[in-house]
């Protein structure tokens, strides 16, 4: 049974395959998270074996995530006017093709290349899943089911490391990419036989100048984030683009005012509800991603952990989040709540994990246990509030820009955490050092003792604690803004 052509988003009764629709779309969903996080094991090996250099490792890494990250908004556009199920199902032929041709790639330039063409269509498949599972449940479903969703990124982020390491151990490097070929070539036969096909009735329009400047906007603005911790804030590497971002930005938004079928909407930013999610969204993730991916330096530079057992001690933060949204306990509890304590009181209790790992990884790992349990357990419940805060206040003929929006956000949140907090490290650390090198490896290369050693991961591990505590005041401010502003809107009779 196929759904007729029209926003479905005003009935009252989902699809009656629902649930394995939702199941396809994650399927799809869960190639393109495995693929954020997988390559980063395989560094090692493609150094060796391609000979990559370190400005080769960066933009074997950055190519797909510049790519995504400034697609975004377009894909999600894209889908709304051609339709959720074709732009479906395209990035997932996309994302396999470049799959192929990493896996098969023998230069670092055919990498890094497969690695940009992946990224287009893994901006595709972030912006159309959300869409497709906004389009196929009742108002009532749409919380849980975002939830799922919510809780297969984790699963993705979580399980992406020890995938790649155990690949890494049993076959060479280009089976982490080949391994996505079965996986995208049944998503799209589900997807062709399964998912309804939706997009705007009213078919306006492409916005062509409006997706030009968004994408070379966002992409500028990533690149000067990811460009800022190992070249200066203040060097031309990064101020070109951050420059450039800024105008194109403006530029975009005195576009989309101007014209009658705007890609991109400006009035959406006069809803509270909208704007309260939006910044919630981007300092949850400005915390958490950031906090993350130094404490997962941490356990491989200072505790010594391998990639894989690092990746199975940060696994309970992904695993809280699973457990809770696919038993429906988070779905539960902010229906009780309500959306705005619901985010609100989920931020403040990953607030209190980020500050629990901060004060207490001096403990052991039972003091970083509890910390990921509080965060997981806080983003199960707040993470998915946002999303459908975001997507319910954006009509559903425009699903597709939501779920862009949603995407960006986290991108724009997670770079900027990783960049912002790794600076305040970087900055404990080099102050509590003598040796000429700044980063963690070169500093203990250099160490000429075992007490000047100590002291090193000393000061790399008082480095982590700032970093963590900005990441929680970061996370809580998060929560109030966003609790204050969509309760404003509830009583303003908005939400």
């Amino acid at each position: 049974m196929t759904a007729p052509t029209t926003a479905p988003g005003t009935v009252t009764q989902g699809h009656p395959q629902r649930w394995l629709i939702l199941g396809v779309i994650c399927l799809a969903q869960l190639t393109v998270l495995l693929d954020n996080t997988i390559l980063n094991v395989a560094i090692p090996s493609l150094t060796r074996e391609l000979g990559a250099e370190t400005s080769d490792i960066q933009w074997m890494i950055n190519a797909y995530s510049l790519v995504q990250s400034g697609l975004l908004l377009t894909a999600g556009s894209a889908a709304d006017r051609y339709g959720r199920k074709k732009m479906l199902a395209a990035g997932l032929v996309l994302f396999g093709l470049g799959s192929l041709v990493a896996g098969l790639a023998d230069s670092t330039a055919q990498l890094i290349a497969a690695r940009a063409g992946m990224g287009v269509g893994g901006a595709l498949l972030m912006t159309t899943t959300l869409a497709v599972a906004m389009q196929i449940f009742a108002p009532e479903e749409q919380p849980r089911a975002i939830g799922i969703w919510a809780a297969v990124n984790s699963l993705g982020f979580a399980t992406g490391p020890l995938l790649g390491g155990f690949m890494l151990n049993h076959f060479w490097w280009g089976a982490i990419f080949l391994i996505n070929l079965p996986v995208a070539a049944l998503a799209l036969l589900a997807v062709v036989a399964l998912v309804p096909e939706s997009k705007n009735p009213q078919g306006n329009r492409p916005d062509l100048l409006g997706a030009l400047l968004s994408t070379i906007g966002m992409t500028s603005l990533v690149f000067a984030i990811i460009s800022g911790p190992e070249h200066g804030w203040t060097s031309g590497r990064v101020l070109t683009p951050a420059a450039v971002a800024v105008v194109v930005l403006a530029a975009f938004a005195w576009w989309e005012n101007r014209i009658p079928h705007p890609m991109l909407d400006m009035h959406f930013f006069r809803d509270r509800r909208f704007t309260g999610a939006v910044a919630g969204a981007v300092l949850i993730t400005f915390g958490m991603g950031g906090s993350l991916f130094l404490l997962t330096q941490h356990m491989q530079f200072v505790l010594g952990y391998g990639p894989l057992e690092a990746g199975l001690r940060t696994a309970p933060l992904a695993l809280m989040i699973v457990a809770l949204n696919f038993t429906g306990l988070s779905a539960k509890w902010s229906a009780r709540l309500g959306t705005p304590l619901s985010i609100g009181l989920g931020m403040a209790v990953m607030a209190a994990g980020l500050a629990s790992i901060a004060t207490l990884t001096d403990h052991g790992y039972p003091g970083t246990l509890l910390g990921l349990v509080l965060i997981g357990a806080g983003a199960a419940v707040a993470s998915p509030a946002m999303a459908h805060a975001i997507m319910s206040a954006i009509p559903p003929e425009k699903a597709g820009v939501g779920a862009g929006i949603n995407g960006t956000v986290a991108e724009f949140g997670q770079g900027l955490g990783v960049a912002v907090l790794g600076a305040v490290l970087n900055s404990r650390f080099a102050a509590g050092i003598s040796v000429a090198a700044v980063s963690l490896p070169g500093a203990l290369a250099q160490a000429g003792s075992g007490p000047e050693r100590a002291r090193i991961t000393e000061a790399f591990a008082s480095g982590l604690e700032s970093s963590q505590l900005v990441g929680a005041v970061a996370v809580l401010l998060g929560g109030v803004v966003a609790g204050v502003l969509l309760r404003r809107a509830e009583r303003d009779g908005v939400a």
